[in-house]
């Protein structure tokens, strides 16, 4: 799906865009409900994680799974991930082949099959929540503590796929905290919905700092889920930035856009930044001159998640 999300998605109260918009939430109420009453299928050969997401986009999710999938191929386990082919998220599979040992299929029964003739023990899904066809043996959900469910309404009127009290279903939570903001009242309502779920904090924090001259001017442009997040990282780390250019989520480039971002910028006398996940959908363009962040996702007390999915794998 390529869009830019709404504003009035994120204010922390519904206002009348949304409220009007609430009838058009009944057919993912009913889809919900619907899927949620499908037959599950059991996989006792391989072990499976899904590492989702309720809120639309920009929640951390594939950074998420990349991590996982370098910790747990520690415990010895021959781990995939596994990504179900969409050709509108072509960065996200190009980033997974290049950091992990990705299994990429039409369905993910296809993937799991697969995995199966590969001997694989254990598959790490990036998405899937919503595909209710397949009993994973441990549920995570990403969130991103500058938006976390926004106004708290499903698509349309809001930016949830699910409501929030679908956390009683799941296993965790990775809430994705760069800038330390206080999210106390949010674990008090998950632990409301789900006791026992577990909570784990994750944060960015970038790899390749040293290429770059933070006394120069740069301009900066992104296609991702969650601009705001790519941006605010690169203010933290006191980059001067004198231009920003935002496309849709998924945003296919092509040498004309590549070439319009690079004259802007030497209109300017500007450096060109952009995140990892647009650098790879230009590789294959002009790309000369564009550099891109690559960032580390660090999670908190790694060892008790780890513990943690032992229980769940290993029971």
């Amino acid at each position: 799906m390529k869009f830019k999300k709404p504003k009035f998605w994120d204010l922390r109260k519904p206002n009348f865009i949304s409220l009007f918009l609430l009838p058009l939430t009944i057919p993912i109420i009913i889809n919900n409900f619907l899927l949620n009453k499908k037959p599950k299928q059991n996989f006792t050969k391989v072990k499976s994680i899904c590492v989702g997401n309720i809120y639309i986009g920009g929640t951390g999710k594939t950074p998420t799974t990349i991590k996982l999938f370098n910790i747990l191929k520690k415990l010895g386990l021959n781990t995939s991930v596994a990504k179900k082919f969409y050709k509108s998220q072509i960065d996200e599979k190009i980033m997974l082949e290049k950091k992990t040992k990705l299994i990429s299929e039409k369905t993910r029964l296809k993937i799991i099959e697969k995995s199966l003739k590969n001997k694989c023990e254990l598959l790490i899904f990036d998405d899937g929540l919503q595909d209710k066809t397949i009993s994973y043996d441990l549920k995570f959900v990403c969130f991103n503590s500058e938006n976390l469910i926004g106004n708290g309404l499903l698509i349309p009127a809001g930016p949830l796929r699910e409501k929030i009290e679908s956390l009683k279903k799941y296993d965790g939570v990775f809430i994705k905290n760069d800038n330390n903001i206080n999210t106390i009242e949010f674990e008090k309502l998950i632990k409301k919905i789900n006791q026992n779920i577990k909570i784990f904090y994750t944060n960015f924090e970038i790899k390749n700092l040293d290429q770059f001259d933070i006394s120069q001017k740069y301009l900066i442009f992104s296609g991702i889920g969650n601009p705001e997040n790519f941006r605010k990282t690169l203010l933290k780390n006191k980059f001067n930035i004198i231009e920003e250019i935002v496309y849709p989520d998924h945003f296919s480039y092509n040498a004309n856009i590549v070439n319009d971002i690079k004259n802007r910028a030497k209109k300017k006398d500007a450096k060109i930044i952009t995140t990892e996940k647009d650098f790879a959908k230009i590789s294959n363009l002009n790309h000369q001159d564009i550099k891109f962040l690559e960032v580390d996702l660090k999670i908190n007390d790694e060892i008790r998640l780890i513990n943690f999915i032992k229980t769940k794998i290993y029971e």
